[in-house]
């Protein structure tokens, strides 16, 4: 029977497709297969080519019983495995002679194999399996705690005017960060909406990195650190989101301010910066550098990650909630920006945020 009969019809299909024989044996495979795997369209018994079990029991299943039968493939491409779903399928063979089809009376039975590639669609249910996990996981530790409270209020300190006040306290602290999760759990979600929108609105950057210096001044103040400001030449107006943009700087200052530690000096600054990786044209970098205790080159790469954090408990204590780099580094891909983080331990950090020029 011949190889380009069979080819034919396969480079039809938009996955990996391979034909094989009643034997067994490999008649043809289309290009996505064989990029799958360089023998996929070779003469040979499929077993030899695709050396797995759950596969090649499918099609022996498959000649069998004449039924559809499905089955797992893992492949290993680089450093990541992708798994597929594939389909094997009974199907009549018939070949050219003459130019005509052979009589259905010559025809004989093969099995079609097709892979489906659901590596993306497993990471994304790991991804939303984790997701709640997280949240479930943050949102318990201060219910817990208030309910707890609640109940030696309601009990053993009944009438205790000075464990109450104090319990009242550590509730007000725990619903308030309960609150700031939700929060920020809306804010991601508002973010990942409007993702694939590329803002267009003219924002003057300078306006921004003035208003997020003023409005954290009291933070500043009360942990005697100081945010000096290098404003640029020009005006500097680039097209996005005045909210987001204002979002993602306070966040970085912010931070710089909180994990710098007691009289940090946090430097803002705003240059022009010419054909930089990912973006299409000239842009503006917006960097905020600190002197604080830096961050070990393990977690930089992870900083953005959904509750992610270098010290867990440090972070909450100061309020963190794990997701402000998360829906900074969104924000950023939605302008078309980049994130570039810088640090070395006991020598300070720098966060910069590149955005395209109008």
């Amino acid at each position: 029977m011949p190889h380009d009969f069979y080819k034919s019809y396969l480079e039809a299909v938009p996955l990996p497709a391979v034909l094989v024989d009643a034997e067994a044996r490999i008649l043809a495979g289309n290009e996505a297969a064989v990029k799958l795997n360089p023998h996929a369209d070779d003469d040979r018994p499929l077993i030899l080519v695709f050396r797995q079990p759950s596969l090649n029991s499918a099609v022996d299943a498959c000649l069998k019983d004449g039924r559809s039968h499905r089955a797992i493939y893992a492949h290993n491409d680089g450093p990541q495995e992708h798994r597929f779903d594939v389909n094997v399928s009974p199907v009549d063979l018939v070949a050219a002679s003459g130019g005509r089809l052979v009589a259905p009376s010559m025809r004989t039975k093969g099995v079609m194999i097709c892979f489906q590639d659901v590596t993306e669609v497993q990471q994304l249910d790991q991804m939303r399996r984790d997701f709640v996990a997280n949240v479930s996981h943050e949102l318990r530790t201060p219910l817990t705690a208030i309910l707890g409270f609640v109940e030696t209020l309601q009990g053993p300190a009944r009438g205790d005017s000075a464990a109450t006040e104090r319990f009242l306290g550590i509730m007000s602290e725990e619903a308030s960060r309960m609150n700031r999760l939700v929060g920020d759990l809306l804010s991601l979600s508002r973010v990942e909406e409007v993702s694939r929108m590329r803002p267009t609105d003219p924002v003057d950057l300078d306006q921004i990195l003035r208003a997020v210096i003023r409005n954290l001044s009291p933070l500043a103040e009360s942990n005697q650190s100081a945010v000096t400001y290098q404003d640029a030449d020009s005006p500097v107006v680039v097209p996005g989101d005045p909210d987001q943009l204002l979002q993602v700087i306070t966040n970085l200052v912010e931070n710089a301010l909180k994990y710098g530690g007691q009289g940090t000096q946090v430097a803002v600054s705003l240059t022009q910066v010419q054909s930089q990786a990912g973006l299409r044209g000239d842009g503006w970098m917006v960097s905020v550098k600190d002197n604080g205790p830096g961050i070990d080159s393990i977690h930089i790469a992870r900083l953005t990650e959904r509750f992610y954090r270098i010290d867990s408990h440090r972070s909450r204590e100061m309020g963190g909630t794990g997701l402000g780099l998360a829906i900074v580094k969104h924000i950023i891909n939605r302008h078309r920006g980049r994130l570039k983080i810088e640090s070395t331990l006991g020598k300070g950090s720098v966060f910069s945020v590149v955005l395209p020029a109008a």
